[in-house]
């Protein structure tokens, strides 16, 4: 890649909806490559007390600046709350009236968001090995929908739909973050995605998540080195005992085994208090000073990773310390 990226991804709870227009300014300002936000129907930690509507605040938020991407990081085409062709008439809407800075991000999703709409369906919450072929195939008719120029007939497994055509194009080639935690989820991002987004130390980075990808990507014909391979980073400063007792009251929760499939966040809150340390240190980088994180930031760099979003949350003084102490490390 050209250069190394910096995002900021400020979640989707703990804030009232106006702070994040706000916060999207202020990244934009700074001088920040891409802004992201989280895509949920109910939250992942519930004593934060907000989850916005996040494709309400991406409208707003393309208004009030004028030059960076941003989009959800990331959303669920699998047929609960979204079918695809939602998804691709909502991103085709965006890039038509803001060229070139609408960014999609898609992943299987969480029972927390997802569950009560199989449930309202009739379904059974799916497990992940359908859920990422829903993603997957999801990704298939989201593209067709947007390149097409005529109607046609998609056949899926889940996704069937007659003589349907999209008529409110996309100005641009939209980019597609396929989510990954794991060696599969890699696989599909390297062979659906244009881009990796993941959430993994660097180790687990160097030695499973980027191979996995890159290596996936290559088998579908694709040149992997203009693939993004974009990792966000739960870094935070200051005491580890400290920020590891925070962690585990709640902001933990969604790494606990089973809160995939738990759809109530009440419980996967509670959840944050089973989480080991050692699991906790694979996902959160503790850091003492800027330079630590600085030192983060080279050790993802020095493995191949080329855009980097700081999970800042709503926090105007996090972006701040962020864009004026660690960017210019790196600009």
């Amino acid at each position: 890649m050209a250069k190394l990226k910096f995002g900021v991804d400020v979640c989707e709870n703990n804030a009232e909806p106006r702070e994040f227009l706000e916060c999207g300014v202020l990244a934009e300002n700074l001088g920040f490559d891409t802004f992201w936000l989280g895509d949920h129907f109910m939250p992942w930690i519930h004593t934060g007390g907000k989850s916005a509507y996040v494709w309400s605040l991406i409208g707003s938020l393309l208004e009030r600046t004028e030059r960076i991407p941003l989009g959800p990081d990331v959303t669920a085409p699998i047929g609960a709350r979204y079918h695809p062709a939602i998804i691709a008439q909502a991103a085709a809407t965006l890039d038509n009236m803001y060229p070139g800075r609408f960014l999609l991000g898609v992943g299987s999703g969480e029972a927390v968001n997802e569950a009560v709409f199989f449930q309202e369906a009739k379904k059974q919450w799916p497990r992940w090995a359908e859920r990422i072929e829903r993603v997957a195939e999801g990704v298939e008719l989201i593209r067709q929908m947007w390149t097409r120029t005529d109607y046609f007939s998609f056949n899926g497994r889940f996704f069937k739909m007659k003589d349907v055509y999209l008529y409110t194009r996309p100005r641009t080639e939209i980019p597609v973050y396929f989510s990954a935690m794991g060696p599969k989820a890699a696989v599909y991002a390297g062979r659906y995605g244009d881009h990796l987004v993941t959430i993994a130390s660097p180790d687990r980075c160097k030695e499973i998540i980027f191979p996995k990808f890159e290596e996936s990507a290559r088998a579908a014909g694709k040149d992997s080195g203009r693939m993004e391979k974009m990792v966000c980073m739960g870094s935070m400063i200051g005491d580890e005992s400290t920020l590891m007792k925070q962690l585990k009251a709640g902001g933990a929760g969604f790494l606990a085994k089973g809160a995939f499939d738990e759809p109530d966040p009440r419980r996967v809150e509670a959840l944050a208090a089973t989480v080991s340390d050692q699991l906790i240190r694979e996902y959160f980088n503790f850091c003492k000073s800027v330079d630590d994180l600085i030192d983060v930031v080279n050790s993802y760099a020095s493995i191949g990773a080329d855009h980097i979003v700081f999970s800042t949350g709503a926090s105007p003084e996090q972006i701040r310390l962020v864009g004026e102490q660690i960017l210019p490390s790196f600009r």
